[in-house]
């Protein structure tokens, strides 16, 4: 029995709402049970130096926790000076899977910075970020649409496909679908699944935290991993409709 009573294959409470702040281009309020996140999408008009002149967009991803989204206070990292490993890990993450299905030429000398600050975390902070910010960028991208800020593309469209990402793993030897921080501070087996719409994997990471684990295992998630995105998918489709 999962400490939350869900069966293995089934999501927590999943809720997109979009344009939750009113000076973004593009805003989520994403939860995945207890984890809350908030996601802006603000276009830019710059780019990296290293990109500039070459005709094509950029976006990319912060992330941060707010120091009470967990148990005991966290320090914020500007008192620190410096960024920590995890945090740099996953909002690098959450760019690489957004540049993944917009086409970049499309966007012009433009960037896109996506914020992910959560506000109180119970597991899959890094998988409920992407969800959500797959609705911000679509959100910001309309934004651009209606002011004819697209280079001309004919039919195609600027965001090719939805992305949404799962965690899943190994708890009590069986596979679950969506840890909550109870699992997954427990698991055997730590993964989180990256994959479009269209069934077609980004990124998967998948940690052995106690014994090692199978091919077979990992077949086994995979499958709980598309389960779950289609159904992360459909609600992003909801959301924006």
């Amino acid at each position: 029995m999962r400490p939350s009573k869900r069966q293995v294959d089934e999501l927590r409470a999943v809720s997109l709402e979009r344009g939750v702040v009113k000076y973004a281009e593009g805003s989520c309020f994403v939860k995945f049970g207890d984890t809350h996140v908030l996601v802006t999408a603000s276009l830019e008009e710059r780019l990296p130096p290293w990109l500039k002149g070459q005709g094509r967009g950029w976006v990319t991803a912060e992330y941060g926790m707010l120091p009470r989204a967990t148990h005991d206070r966290n320090r914020r990292e500007a008192s620190t000076g410096k960024q920590g490993g995890r945090t740099v890990e996953i909002q690098r993450l959450i760019g690489r899977s957004l540049r993944s299905v917009i086409d970049l030429q499309a966007l012009g000398e433009r960037q896109i910075t996506v914020d992910c600050d959560v506000i109180q975390a119970d597991g899959g902070t890094r998988t409920a970020s992407i969800t959500g910010a797959w609705v911000a960028l679509a959100d910001c991208l309309a934004w651009m649409k209606t002011r004819d800020m697209f280079k001309a593309q004919g039919n195609a469209e600027v965001l090719r496909d939805h992305i949404a990402a799962v965690s899943c793993g190994v708890y009590n030897n069986t596979a679950v679908l969506d840890l909550d921080y109870a699992e997954d501070s427990e698991a055997e087996t730590d993964a989180n699944f990256v994959m479009t719409g269209a069934g077609n994997i980004v990124e998967i990471q998948a940690t052995a935290e106690k014994t090692a684990f199978s091919e077979d295992q990992l077949l086994v998630l995979l499958g709980l991993a598309r389960k779950g995105i289609e159904k992360l998918v459909g609600l992003q489709k909801m959301a924006v409709m």
